[in-house]
């Protein structure tokens, strides 16, 4: 049968191992679809067409055979599978009815339905009529009711007998597909109605601020509409800044739900410059057929992707292609793929859309005068028109942007908040620099900064473009770059944004602005630069030697040669880099005699480094950063002990390496960033890591096998961030009085986790706490002396029974998650104090029968979410929130009475 996952009113009953629900999961038990099915039946037939054309078109599924992990029990795997699959597809067959897992599955996937959760249930009726199905007869109708009758002589319970009909009797009802012809066509007509319904699961993320954008759209649709049973190259051009990628992307949108095979290709330029044009044919094969690293040269992939393209709908996305070779490495022609295929291109160099001939040409020009204003007053005032005493200023600045929406945002972004005479002042300067030299404009507010944050700008349009902005300020903090001034400033200038991750992020525009001003250092002779990021000028550099004390930053990227080696980089190489504070490469050893050389690097990011550590006397006292991710290094690793010189170390990076146990750490007594995550062999932290008085951010995130940590974890006094998010940890030992700087407690997934910790009383400055997930049966007494506390996350802890009254004393609460919360049955009158919660999540409560009168006293309500819970009444207190602007309380089956009081609700 079917793997069988049942909800908490269901009971397994037969094992049967016959049948099931797919794919390599994106996180452990979420999918997109999930096939419950009579394997007896179907498995080595439709299931496996039908899972496998799922898997073609980029779809996650979930089928038991192929995902089950070892060691975990059955039920609980699949009962998480079917909750957390958007699609649920139960392929109903005439054996079907002989499974108890199947039903049981059945049984579940209906309650999914019921319970309004979000999920779409497609019954596929294989071989069998509906109507025999619905009513159980014929020959699903004989199966079904001789396990019935077996089941019943041994006392079974005829309730689970009764759900098993009404399942059946409900899937009946739903539209789904009839397996009575070509099963080809059909897996086809299922696969395309899944990509519908995931549409915007696929969607590429576009700005929600979009000015001028309607009108471009409309023509280039309107050819593609026009033409949809043709290849179409689709071309986009226009200069650097003016919107390219956002049309495009747009457009991918619209058109996404109509391919099954789908990619999308960002910024080729410069990825092909650091990769290679292999790395980007994989990268678009893996896109497409879901295979990887398939080819090992650029002739190698035109053959692979021309030929395996060739009866393939596709629709592709190559994003800022600067070179012939580019496209041709990676769309040939029309004849690479089948008929109905879209190819989208943007380029800056219009040639190269006229040489590979592409169907339409569009050509992105500058917004008009109107559209520039409106988009310049966004930034410079915050609303769509200036005040009327900027009114003739902003038309003069508007005039010198040529209409380029990047000099438009940086340059509103600047002049916001200045007087007018700075104004009159900038547009003095604008109109000096002719017009299509846009990196010049640009160059305005780079000329604004200064020194420390002109660095700050260059290291980012050089190397930190993607990179953690709290990770790199260490290394600008030991420069005296004074980073938390000059990242602000950077960010209020419209030079940089911060992402959610604290990633840094910066146009492409911009970072051509920053390398050229590099460039143009010495634009002959790269060794007198301060910044060298290109591999072949890189290369020439430490190959002959040329190293001098002006180059600061040097990056390398490599890849592995045909043999695995490494590269050897010799002391030599070294000798003349006296001013060197960055080092990032990978792939590499370094050997040879290291002594008083590099005397001011601060960042050595050494990726993959090897076992065997084969420099001497490598002292780098001054190392602030130290990044050693996917490395097979070992707590004994030779490196540890030169290492260990880096007295004055902040940061240290081992994600995803082959540890065990980390190494003795006490000579890092400055560290104050420690990450571990994804060391998925890691059994122990060494108890060294309690000399560490300084550490403020611990990472273990994804360290499966960890089941503890040191004790002097729990009595560390700056630590501010606690991630153990999916260990094995079972308890958190923190002293009293100890941590009493944590900001951050992170321990979702954490299922051996059976309670908080002891002296949770005692986080006093804990504004983040999330136990999701986890198997805590309690929020204690002491949960409530957490007054700084914003959010309280403990959704789906399933054996959350009690919350203590003392969480009226969270003040600061702004976001309680109790979903999925099954066993909580009461919540305290006290919640009613909580003067500060926007947010109270209490959906798929099922237990949860009342909501307390103080409700109503929750004056910062904004979001009250009760799906599928099973309270009875909404109090009449409910009228009191003022502000409540959502409230859900659909699918609450026992639901009978709501106050009248619901009226004033004037924000609802």
């Amino acid at each position: 049968a079917g793997s069988g996952a049942s909800g908490s009113s269901t009971v397994t009953t037969e094992a049967n191992s016959s049948g099931s629900s797919s794919l390599t999961p994106p996180t452990r038990n979420h999918y997109e679809v999930f096939l419950s099915f009579r394997g007896l039946d179907t498995r080595k037939g439709f299931i496996d067409h039908l899972y496998n054309g799922l898997i073609n078109a980029g779809i996650h599924a979930f089928k038991d055979d192929n995902e089950l992990r070892q060691g975990e029990k059955i039920r609980p795997d699949l009962l998480a599978a079917i909750k957390n699959s958007k699609i649920l597809i139960p392929v109903l067959s005439v054996n079907y009815g002989e499974s108890s897992w199947c039903l049981d599955e059945l049984v579940q996937i209906m309650e999914c339905k019921n319970n309004s959760t979000g999920h779409i249930v497609l019954p596929i009726f294989y071989k069998v009529e509906v109507a025999h199905v619905r009513h159980q007869i014929g020959s699903f109708g004989k199966t079904f009711l001789e396990r019935e009758s077996r089941l019943r002589k041994r006392g079974f319970d005829p309730m689970i007998l009764e759900k098993w009909k009404q399942a059946l009797i409900e899937v009946c009802s739903l539209k789904g597909f009839n397996a009575d012809g070509y099963e080809g066509e059909l897996v086809k007509s299922v696969v395309r109605k899944v990509l519908n319904e995931l549409k915007k699961e696929f969607q590429l993320v576009i700005s929600e601020n979009l000015v001028g954008i309607d009108r471009h759209i409309e023509k280039v649709m309107e050819f593609v509409n026009n033409n949809s049973r043709a290849t179409l190259f689709v071309g986009i051009h226009g200069m650097g800044g003016i919107g390219k990628t956002t049309l495009a992307k747009t457009i991918y949108n619209k058109l996404s739900n109509k391919f099954e095979h789908r990619s999308f290709i960002a910024d080729i330029r410069e990825s092909y410059k650091s990769n290679g044009p292999k790395y980007l044919q994989n990268q678009l094969i893996h896109d497409i057929l879901k295979q990887s690293n398939q080819v090992s040269n650029r002739d190698e992939g035109i053959r692979f992707i021309s030929s395996k393209f060739e009866g393939m709908k596709v629709l592709i996305l190559l994003d800022d292609v600067d070179d012939d070779d580019q496209l041709m490495a990676l769309a040939g022609n029309h004849n690479w793929f089948s008929l109905g295929s879209i190819i989208i291109i943007t380029t800056r160099n219009k040639s190269i859309l006229d040489n590979a001939e592409v169907d339409y040409n569009y050509e992105l020009e500058e917004m008009d005068e109107d559209i520039s204003s409106i988009l310049f007053s966004r930034h410079a005032f915050r609303k769509d028109a200036p005040p009327s005493e900027f009114d003739v200023l902003t038309r003069d600045v508007v005039s010198t942007t040529g209409g380029l929406p990047l000099a438009l945002e940086v340059l509103g972004s600047f002049l916001r908040n200045k007087k007018p005479n700075i104004w009159r002042d900038t547009i003095k300067k604008l109109r000096k620099v002719p017009h299509k030299k846009v990196q010049e404009k640009l160059k305005i507010s780079y000329d604004a900064l200064e020194y420390g944050q002109q660095q700050i700008f260059l290291d980012i349009a050089c190397f930190f473009i993607g990179t953690d902005g709290r990770i790199a300020s260490y290394m600008w903090d030991a420069c005296d770059f004074f980073p938390n001034e000059g990242i602000e400033v950077l960010r209020s200038m419209s030079l940089i944004k911060v992402g959610d991750d604290h990633e840094l992020i910066m146009h492409d525009q911009l970072r051509d602005l920053g390398r050229d001003i590099i460039c143009k250092e010495n634009e002959r002779e790269p060794q007198y630069r301060s910044r060298l990021w290109d591999t072949e000028e890189v290369m020439k550099v430490l190959k002959r030697n040329k190293g001098t004390s002006k180059i600061e930053a040097l990056c390398h990227h490599r890849d592995f040669d045909l043999g695995g080696s490494y590269t050897a980089y010799t002391a030599e190489k070294f000798k003349e880099l006296t001013s060197l504070r960055f080092f990032q490469v990978n792939n590499a050893n370094l050997t040879g005699d290291f002594q008083n050389l590099l005397p001011q690097l601060r960042w050595l990011e050494w990726n993959n480094c090897p076992s065997d550590f084969g420099a001497t006397n490598f002292h780098p006292k001054k190392l602030i950063v130290l990044d050693l991710a996917g490395s097979q290094i070992s707590n004994d690793w030779e490196g540890w002990g030169p290492l260990k010189m880096a007295t004055e170390l902040k940061v240290l990076n081992l994600t995803c390496c082959a540890l065990r146990t980390t190494p003795d750490l006490s000579a890092f007594r400055s560290l104050e960033i420690l990450i571990l995550e994804d060391c998925e062999d890691l059994e122990e932290i060494h108890p060294s890591i309690d000399d560490i008085k300084a550490l403020v951010s611990l990472n273990v995130n994804g360290c499966s096998k960890l089941k503890d940590l040191p004790l002097g974890v729990g009595r560390m006094e700056e630590l501010r961030e606690l991630l153990i998010n999916g260990t094995n940890i079972q308890k958190i030992s923190i002293l009293r009085g100890c941590l009493m700087k944590l900001e951050t407690l992170d321990a979702s997934n954490c299922g051996l986790l059976a309670q908080p910790p002891e002296s949770l009383g005692s986080l006093v400055s804990l504004t983040q706490l999330d136990l999701s997930c986890t198997g805590i049966e309690e929020l204690p007494e002491s949960i409530g002396s957490l007054k700084k506390l914003k959010t309280l996350k403990a959704s789906y802890c399933v054996s959350l029974a009690h919350i203590s009254s003392s969480i009226g004393h969270l003040t600061s609460l702004s976001l309680l998650d109790l979903t999925g919360c099954s066993k909580l049955a009461q919540l305290p009158n006290t919640i009613g104090s909580l003067v500060s919660l926007q947010h109270l999540l209490l959906s798929e409560c099922h237990s949860l029968r009342k909501i307390p009168d103080s409700i109503g006293k929750l004056e910062s309500l904004i979001e009250l979410r009760l799906k599928s819970s099973a309270f009875e009444e909404l109090p009449e207190s409910i009228g009191s929130l003022k502000k409540l602007k959502t409230l859900d309380a659909s699918y609450c089956a026992s639901l009978a009475h709501i106050s009248s009081s619901i009226g004033h609700l004037t924000s609802l």
